[in-house]
């Protein structure tokens, strides 16, 4: 399947992202129910409160992700135990947007 990861602006500046890119090529924790996957776009968020990451999400749908995917830093807090006060919302825009048709996974790794 092919996704976009959505990350977290903040976390960019410890984080350079290869967890992520690991669990998705092997298909496992957070893709477990796609399979490995091939990540398309992996981007940040834009910055609280987040609004930007709508229409990165929505890009990376038109450039064909199949998922739209949101990084463990955003939805789980990794690794600052800080979870985005805004990611509930800016998934239900993703939602939204994409009419349902677009498969969203809500974290990446453990």
């Amino acid at each position: 399947m092919k996704v976009g990861i959505i990350r977290c602006m903040q976390t960019e500046d410890i984080c350079p992202g290869t967890r992520c890119l690991r669990t998705a090529a092997a298909g496992i924790e957070g893709f477990e129910p796609v399979g490995p996957s091939e990540v398309i776009g992996i981007i940040s968020c834009g910055g609280c409160p987040g609004k930007k990451a709508v229409a990165r999400a929505l890009d990376m749908v038109k450039r064909g992700a199949e998922a739209v995917v949101f990084s463990s830093c955003m939805t789980r807090g990794i690794p600052w135990q800080y979870r985005c006060p805004h990611a509930e919302q800016i998934r239900k825009s993703v939602e939204a947007l994409t009419g349902g048709k677009t498969k969203i996974i809500d974290w990446t790794h453990a």
